[in-house]
């Protein structure tokens, strides 16, 4: 979850409780995501309990976090509604809050963080006035980036995510020059992110003119740009209901989320060649990293269920007794795994450490792909959760071809370790599968899986 809806979810809460409108209620939250799981640590660490965490997804119901039972939304209709208060900081404010009311709920319901308002799905009179309002403010916006950016085509990437932004700039080139977009007047482009990080992101791919908006502005800009239908706009969003051209990706019993920005977002051919990152830079202190025999760990990633600190604490231990120098990576008030060392790299070093260190262990994030192109040892760790409401895992979705996907399950940490470290391999066989590529005498190219595609069979 970022800063400024963490803010709002604090603010959103602080103000139900000087109006004392949750107190002595039954407190039930609605959607099980990253945000909910904040939202549930923010009521205990205040004194309150919550009864459960509302979810329509089967796969999640009956499973805990913190000790608060995932169940069936059906379940509040046993409660009394005076006595009842659902509070929902998940994404879908408005489809939840009707689906409480079609079931017969008639307690309480409280929003505590307003998301893309421009993807509300949602004709009620409250939600089209809204949009209107916005609308207006966001074409003053626009207008203030075409002065300031006279005759640059613009690209908005409406999410703060750092892969995100990446797999925009790497399909941008592309999209242009399908667009032709210099024969329409535009003598070149601007991109509009959320955020420094993913400014640093936009950079790597080159000298782009970069706009950093806050959430609010991207969200009034999209809106106005979707209301007046701008041609000297897009809107690199990969949610419904901007993807049109799936169909062109439907290969794949899952459709990575490269693919979905290069057919979904910008429409081009499943065989477009990607642009790889050509501004990186050296970590200026590499030399205290133990070449080839350090780990970087990355266990912190804003929209993602986090991973229990026994698990990272274990395996610390675990890569220390093999005599690795062990690293966390941070950034701002985020603290490094205990018996390891802080390393703060910008966007465009961490490559080298990684590199330099021989070992990238991390939940999947956003920093997995900005380190796709990383010639080491890369190690991608996803929660046992679903995606949204479909039966697919996260695992299916976000899997990294070059990385081990490593699925991590309710089973002992030892499992894990092993599945690790029985595929380890030494930077020297690192060295020479990057060298075959370069020379083209290599068997194939490596899949998610760290196998070549000549080694697996065809299914």
């Amino acid at each position: 979850m970022d800063k400024s809806h963490y803010e709002e979810m604090l603010s959103n809460l602080d103000r139900l409780l000087q109006n004392r409108l949750i107190q002595n209620k039954k407190i039930y939250l609605f959607g099980h995501c990253n945000a909910t799981e904040e939202l549930a640590k923010l009521l205990m660490e205040k004194g309150f309990s919550v009864e459960a965490i509302l979810d329509n997804n089967k796969a999640k119901q009956g499973r805990q976090f913190c000790g608060i039972m995932v169940q069936a939304p059906e379940i509040i209709l046993a409660e009394t509604a005076e006595d009842t208060a659902v509070c929902i900081v998940a994404r879908a404010y408005a489809e939840m809050a009707d689906q409480l009311k079609r079931l017969g709920y008639q307690g309480a319901v409280y929003k505590l963080a307003d998301y893309n308002t421009y993807a509300e799905y949602c004709l009620s009179n409250e939600t089209i006035a809204s949009k209107k309002a916005r609308v207006k403010k966001g074409i003053h916006l626009l207008r203030e980036m075409e002065r300031k950016y006279p005759k640059c085509f613009r690209i908005l990437c409406p999410f703060a995510a750092l892969g995100d932004v990446y797999y925009a700039m790497s399909y941008l080139p592309s999209f242009l020059e399908k667009r032709k977009t210099y024969s329409l007047g535009f003598d070149g482009c601007v991109i509009g992110v959320i955020g420094r990080a993913c400014a640093e992101v936009v950079k790597i791919f080159g000298d782009y003119q970069t706009e950093i908006l806050s959430q609010e502005e991207m969200d009034y800009i999209v809106q106005a740009i979707l209301y007046t239908k701008d041609t000297g706009s897009f809107v690199a969003h990969q949610d419904r209901p901007y993807v049109i051209n799936l169909h062109k990706a439907l290969y794949a019993k899952c459709i990575p989320l490269e693919q979905i920005y290069c057919c979904g977002v910008f429409g081009l051919p499943k065989e477009t060649k990607a642009s790889r990152p050509i501004r990186l830079h050296q970590y200026a202190d590499l030399e205290q990293i133990k070449e080839g025999r350090a780990v970087i760990f990355s266990p912190y990633a804003k929209s993602v269920t986090e991973l229990p600190d026994a698990l990272w604490d274990e395996m610390v231990e675990d890569c220390l007794n093999r005599g690795y120098q062990c690293f966390t990576n941070v950034v701002g008030a985020e603290k490094p795994l205990s018996n390891t060392m802080p390393i703060s790299p910008a966007i465009s070093e961490i490559q080298s450490v990684a590199e330099r260190a021989g070992t990238f262990i991390g939940i999947r994030s956003g920093i997995c792909d900005v380190l796709k192109e990383a010639k080491c040892r890369k190690v991608a760790l996803y929660p046992d959760y679903n995606y949204c409401d479909t039966k697919w895992k996260a695992i299916d979705i976000y899997a990294l071809e070059g990385w081990e996907n490593i699925e991590v399950s309710d089973e002992e940490i030892q499992r894990l370790f092993r599945s690790i470290w029985g595929r380890e391999k030494h930077r020297a066989d690192y060295d020479k599968e990057i060298a075959e590529e370069v020379t083209g005498n290599g068997t194939g190219k490596r899949t998610h899986s760290g196998k070549h595609r000549s080694e697996e069979k065809d299914t």
